[in-house]
Protein backbone atom coordinates (compact mmCIF):
# COMPACT_ATOMS: atom_id res chain seq x y z
CA UNK A 1 0.00 0.00 0.00
CA UNK A 2 1.97 2.84 -1.24
CA UNK A 3 1.87 6.46 -0.07
CA UNK A 4 3.12 9.24 -2.21
CA UNK A 5 0.14 12.14 -1.78
CA UNK A 6 -0.72 13.37 1.38
CA UNK A 7 -4.08 14.95 2.36
CA UNK A 8 -4.41 17.22 5.43
CA UNK A 9 -7.69 18.65 6.51
CA UNK A 10 -7.55 21.26 8.95
CA UNK A 11 -4.77 23.88 8.76
CA UNK A 12 -4.32 25.02 12.14
CA UNK A 13 -1.35 24.65 14.58
CA UNK A 14 -1.03 20.68 14.13
CA UNK A 15 -2.59 20.63 10.59
CA UNK A 16 0.25 23.09 9.05
CA UNK A 17 2.70 21.15 11.53
CA UNK A 18 1.92 17.75 9.85
CA UNK A 19 1.96 19.35 6.31
CA UNK A 20 5.31 20.74 6.77
CA UNK A 21 7.17 17.87 7.80
CA UNK A 22 5.62 15.94 5.20
CA UNK A 23 6.64 18.08 2.50
CA UNK A 24 10.57 18.05 4.14
CA UNK A 25 10.31 13.96 3.67
CA UNK A 26 9.61 14.60 -0.12
CA UNK A 27 6.02 13.74 -0.23
CA UNK A 28 3.17 15.70 -2.52
CA UNK A 29 0.43 17.54 0.14
CA UNK A 30 -2.59 19.24 -0.29
CA UNK A 31 -3.65 21.40 3.09
CA UNK A 32 -7.46 22.08 3.21
CA UNK A 33 -9.46 24.05 5.59
CA UNK A 34 -13.07 25.08 5.00
CA UNK A 35 -11.78 28.97 6.72
CA UNK A 36 -9.94 30.57 4.00
CA UNK A 37 -8.18 32.66 6.79
CA UNK A 38 -6.78 29.60 8.34
CA UNK A 39 -5.26 28.37 5.58
CA UNK A 40 -3.47 31.72 4.73
CA UNK A 41 -1.81 32.26 7.80
CA UNK A 42 -0.85 28.37 7.85
CA UNK A 43 0.90 29.54 4.57
CA UNK A 44 2.34 32.47 5.63
CA UNK A 45 3.48 30.64 8.63
CA UNK A 46 5.14 27.63 6.97
CA UNK A 47 6.84 30.14 4.33
CA UNK A 48 8.31 32.38 7.62
CA UNK A 49 9.26 28.48 9.24
CA UNK A 50 11.29 27.93 6.06
CA UNK A 51 12.64 31.25 5.67
CA UNK A 52 14.12 31.22 9.26
CA UNK A 53 15.30 27.47 8.32
CA UNK A 54 17.28 29.34 5.41
CA UNK A 55 18.57 32.14 7.46
CA UNK A 56 20.23 29.40 10.09
CA UNK A 57 21.80 27.06 7.31
CA UNK A 58 19.27 24.76 8.44
CA UNK A 59 17.47 24.74 4.83
CA UNK A 60 18.92 26.39 1.38
CA UNK A 61 16.87 28.41 -0.83
CA UNK A 62 16.65 25.45 -3.67
CA UNK A 63 14.67 23.19 -0.54
CA UNK A 64 12.39 25.81 0.14
CA UNK A 65 11.69 26.12 -3.76
CA UNK A 66 11.30 22.00 -4.19
CA UNK A 67 8.75 22.37 -0.44
CA UNK A 68 6.81 25.11 -2.66
CA UNK A 69 6.36 22.80 -5.84
CA UNK A 70 4.96 20.05 -3.18
CA UNK A 71 2.72 21.75 -1.51
CA UNK A 72 -0.79 23.29 -2.22
CA UNK A 73 -3.42 24.54 -0.18
CA UNK A 74 -7.16 25.44 -0.87
CA UNK A 75 -10.83 25.03 1.33
CA UNK A 76 -12.56 22.58 -1.17
CA UNK A 77 -12.49 18.55 0.27
CA UNK A 78 -12.71 18.05 -3.31
CA UNK A 79 -8.84 18.78 -3.42
CA UNK A 80 -8.35 15.73 -1.26
CA UNK A 81 -10.28 13.22 -3.80
CA UNK A 82 -6.70 11.67 -4.97
CA UNK A 83 -4.65 11.24 -1.88
CA UNK A 84 -3.47 7.74 -0.51
CA UNK A 85 -3.87 9.22 2.99
CA UNK A 86 -5.83 12.05 4.96
CA UNK A 87 -4.61 13.06 7.67
CA UNK A 88 -7.67 14.88 9.54
CA UNK A 89 -6.73 17.43 12.28
CA UNK A 90 -9.55 19.12 13.06
CA UNK A 91 -11.17 19.86 16.46
CA UNK A 92 -11.38 17.32 19.03
CA UNK A 93 -14.95 16.26 18.96
CA UNK A 94 -15.96 13.57 17.90
CA UNK A 95 -19.32 13.81 16.38
CA UNK A 96 -17.76 16.31 13.70
CA UNK A 97 -15.01 13.97 13.69
CA UNK A 98 -17.40 10.95 12.33
CA UNK A 99 -19.73 13.37 10.41
CA UNK A 100 -16.07 15.04 8.63
CA UNK A 101 -14.92 11.31 8.27
CA UNK A 102 -18.98 9.99 6.76
CA UNK A 103 -17.59 12.58 4.16
CA UNK A 104 -14.16 11.51 3.09
CA UNK A 105 -15.21 8.18 2.46
CA UNK A 106 -17.52 9.20 -0.30
CA UNK A 107 -15.08 11.90 -1.54
CA UNK A 108 -11.94 10.19 -2.28
CA UNK A 109 -10.63 6.53 -4.10
CA UNK A 110 -11.32 3.36 -2.35
CA UNK A 111 -7.83 2.89 -1.44
CA UNK A 112 -7.20 5.74 0.26
CA UNK A 113 -6.25 6.06 4.02
CA UNK A 114 -8.49 7.68 6.80
CA UNK A 115 -6.36 9.00 9.22
CA UNK A 116 -7.59 10.54 12.53
CA UNK A 117 -5.45 12.86 14.36
CA UNK A 118 -7.31 12.60 17.83
CA UNK A 119 -5.18 12.37 21.36
CA UNK A 120 -8.04 10.23 22.69
CA UNK A 121 -10.99 9.85 21.17
CA UNK A 122 -12.31 6.37 19.88
CA UNK A 123 -11.11 5.02 16.32
CA UNK A 124 -13.82 1.98 15.79
CA UNK A 125 -16.36 5.19 16.72
CA UNK A 126 -15.40 7.39 14.22
CA UNK A 127 -14.32 4.27 11.72
CA UNK A 128 -18.17 3.10 11.88
CA UNK A 129 -19.47 6.37 10.66
CA UNK A 130 -17.63 5.65 7.49
CA UNK A 131 -17.71 3.42 4.30
CA UNK A 132 -14.91 1.84 4.87
CA UNK A 133 -14.23 1.38 8.75
CA UNK A 134 -11.12 -1.03 7.42
CA UNK A 135 -9.22 1.74 5.73
CA UNK A 136 -9.94 4.39 9.54
CA UNK A 137 -6.67 4.93 11.51
CA UNK A 138 -5.28 7.12 14.23
CA UNK A 139 -2.22 9.11 14.19
CA UNK A 140 -2.00 10.96 17.14
CA UNK A 141 0.38 13.72 16.46
CA UNK A 142 2.24 15.84 19.40
CA UNK A 143 2.93 19.47 19.26
CA UNK A 144 4.85 21.00 17.84
CA UNK A 145 4.67 17.97 15.53
CA UNK A 146 8.20 19.17 13.46
CA UNK A 147 9.79 18.88 16.90
CA UNK A 148 7.83 16.28 18.73
CA UNK A 149 9.30 12.39 17.11
CA UNK A 150 6.29 10.88 18.82
CA UNK A 151 3.15 9.57 16.67
CA UNK A 152 0.77 7.07 18.27
CA UNK A 153 -0.63 4.77 15.60
CA UNK A 154 -4.18 3.07 16.68
CA UNK A 155 -6.17 0.76 14.75
CA UNK A 156 -9.70 0.57 15.19
CA UNK A 157 -11.88 -3.04 15.66
CA UNK A 158 -11.67 -3.12 12.14
CA UNK A 159 -8.40 -1.56 10.68
CA UNK A 160 -6.33 -4.18 8.62
CA UNK A 161 -2.95 -4.66 8.84
CA UNK A 162 -2.21 -3.60 5.58
CA UNK A 163 -3.25 -0.03 6.85
CA UNK A 164 -1.25 -0.04 10.12
CA UNK A 165 1.88 -1.08 8.11
CA UNK A 166 1.32 1.83 5.59
CA UNK A 167 0.66 4.21 8.54
CA UNK A 168 3.61 3.33 10.40
CA UNK A 169 6.19 3.05 7.28
CA UNK A 170 4.84 6.68 6.25
CA UNK A 171 5.34 8.02 10.12
CA UNK A 172 9.14 6.74 10.12
CA UNK A 173 9.56 8.49 6.33
CA UNK A 174 7.91 11.53 7.63
CA UNK A 175 11.06 11.67 10.26
CA UNK A 176 8.70 10.38 13.49
CA UNK A 177 9.13 7.37 15.87
CA UNK A 178 5.77 5.21 15.34
CA UNK A 179 5.06 3.40 18.26
CA UNK A 180 1.72 1.64 17.65
CA UNK A 181 -0.97 1.21 20.46
CA UNK A 182 -4.43 -0.68 21.34
CA UNK A 183 -7.26 1.64 21.45
CA UNK A 184 -8.49 2.78 24.97
CA UNK A 185 -9.20 6.19 25.80
CA UNK A 186 -6.14 8.90 25.63
CA UNK A 187 -3.70 5.50 24.61
CA UNK A 188 -0.40 5.46 26.25
CA UNK A 189 0.63 8.97 26.40
CA UNK A 190 -2.21 10.84 27.59
CA UNK A 191 -3.99 7.88 29.55
CA UNK A 192 -0.73 8.78 31.97
CA UNK A 193 0.06 12.81 31.51
CA UNK A 194 -3.46 13.77 31.60
CA UNK A 195 -4.04 12.56 34.87
CA UNK A 196 -0.92 13.95 35.95
CA UNK A 197 -1.49 17.57 34.78
CA UNK A 198 -5.31 17.37 35.96
CA UNK A 199 -3.88 16.39 39.18
CA UNK A 200 -1.65 19.74 39.05
CA UNK A 201 -5.09 21.79 38.42
CA UNK A 202 -6.27 19.91 41.56
CA UNK A 203 -3.28 21.01 43.81
CA UNK A 204 -3.44 24.85 42.62
CA UNK A 205 -7.33 24.76 42.85
CA UNK A 206 -6.81 24.14 46.55
CA UNK A 207 -4.22 26.94 46.91
CA UNK A 208 -1.49 24.42 48.19
CA UNK A 209 1.43 26.73 45.95
CA UNK A 210 0.57 29.31 42.82
CA UNK A 211 1.13 27.78 39.07
CA UNK A 212 4.38 28.82 38.85
CA UNK A 213 5.18 27.01 42.10
CA UNK A 214 3.91 23.95 41.08
CA UNK A 215 5.47 24.02 37.94
CA UNK A 216 9.22 25.05 39.32
CA UNK A 217 8.77 22.09 41.82
CA UNK A 218 8.03 19.49 39.38
CA UNK A 219 10.82 20.96 37.01
CA UNK A 220 13.55 20.58 40.17
CA UNK A 221 12.09 17.72 41.90
CA UNK A 222 10.92 15.42 39.25
CA UNK A 223 13.24 16.28 36.86
CA UNK A 224 10.33 17.39 34.36
CA UNK A 225 11.49 19.61 31.14
CA UNK A 226 8.28 21.56 31.66
CA UNK A 227 6.05 21.91 34.32
CA UNK A 228 2.23 20.66 34.18
CA UNK A 229 0.32 23.84 34.10
CA UNK A 230 2.67 25.27 31.39
CA UNK A 231 2.14 21.92 29.50
CA UNK A 232 -1.58 22.67 29.68
CA UNK A 233 -1.25 26.11 28.57
CA UNK A 234 0.83 24.51 25.47
CA UNK A 235 -1.77 21.76 24.57
CA UNK A 236 -4.81 24.31 25.70
CA UNK A 237 -7.07 24.11 28.72
CA UNK A 238 -9.65 23.18 26.84
CA UNK A 239 -8.31 20.00 24.90
CA UNK A 240 -7.49 18.89 28.56
CA UNK A 241 -10.35 19.37 30.13
CA UNK A 242 -12.25 17.69 27.16
CA UNK A 243 -10.19 14.60 27.56
CA UNK A 244 -10.32 14.68 31.65
CA UNK A 245 -14.43 14.68 30.92
CA UNK A 246 -14.43 12.22 28.08
CA UNK A 247 -12.00 9.44 30.09
CA UNK A 248 -14.47 10.19 33.02
CA UNK A 249 -17.24 8.85 30.57
CA UNK A 250 -15.28 6.13 29.53
CA UNK A 251 -14.14 4.56 32.32
CA UNK A 252 -16.65 6.12 34.96
CA UNK A 253 -14.14 6.36 37.68
CA UNK A 254 -14.24 10.03 39.54
CA UNK A 255 -10.40 9.72 39.67
CA UNK A 256 -10.46 11.24 35.92
CA UNK A 257 -12.71 14.31 37.10
CA UNK A 258 -11.48 17.17 35.49
CA UNK A 259 -9.92 20.10 38.40
CA UNK A 260 -12.49 23.09 38.26
CA UNK A 261 -9.21 24.92 37.75
CA UNK A 262 -9.74 23.76 33.89
CA UNK A 263 -13.43 24.52 33.94
CA UNK A 264 -13.19 27.73 35.49
CA UNK A 265 -10.31 28.70 33.12
CA UNK A 266 -11.91 27.49 30.00
CA UNK A 267 -15.29 29.32 30.96
CA UNK A 268 -13.38 32.43 31.24
CA UNK A 269 -11.73 31.82 28.18
CA UNK A 270 -8.53 31.83 29.03
CA UNK A 271 -7.45 28.63 26.85
CA UNK A 272 -3.66 28.82 27.61
CA UNK A 273 -1.10 30.00 24.96
CA UNK A 274 -3.34 30.20 22.10
CA UNK A 275 -5.67 32.86 23.52
CA UNK A 276 -3.11 34.74 25.31
CA UNK A 277 -3.82 33.89 28.82
CA UNK A 278 -3.87 30.74 30.81
CA UNK A 279 -2.32 29.79 34.10
CA UNK A 280 0.51 32.33 32.92
CA UNK A 281 0.18 35.46 30.91
CA UNK A 282 1.42 35.51 27.18
CA UNK A 283 0.20 38.97 26.52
Amino acid sequence: MAISKIGVLGAGTMGAGIAQVSVEAGFTVVLVDVVPAVVEKAAKGLDKAWAKAVDKGKKTAEDVAGFGKLLSTGTDTALLADCDIIIEAIIENIDIKKKVHAQLSEICKPETILATNTSALSITEIAAATSRPDKVVGMHFFNPVPVMKLVEVIPGAETTQDVVDATVDMSKKIGKEPVVAKEVPGFIVNRILVPYINEAGMVFQEGTASAAEIDKAMKLGAGMPMGPLALADLVGIDIVLAICDYFWKEFGDSKYRASLAFRQKVRAGHLGMKTGKGFYDYK
